[in-house]
């Protein structure tokens, strides 16, 4: 498994390789096999935790915003 960050690096240029030649559909897929090959690793399996962390607390802060509510303890106008 040594060999891993050599095949990512691989990915991540077959990518942008397709991306300047215009070939979305093999750049999306290298990415996406970079994307896995990088969660399969002991420094990449904590970024499914940290996207759920960020969008839930993003969720938190903006959920009051679209409803048009406000939280408990927050001023109103100001007075």
């Amino acid at each position: 498994m040594g060999s891993v960050g050599v095949l990512i690096l691989f990915m991540v240029i077959g990518a942008v390789i397709c991306a300047k030649a215009r070939v979305a559909g093999g750049a999306i897929a290298f990415s996406l096999i970079a994307l896995v090959m990088f969660i399969a690793t002991p420094v990449g399996s904590g970024l499914p935790d940290a996207i759920g962390t960020f969008v839930a607390a993003f969720d938190q802060a903006a959920t009051p915003a679209l409803g048009r509510t406000q939280q408990a303890g927050v001023a109103g106008s100001g007075s």
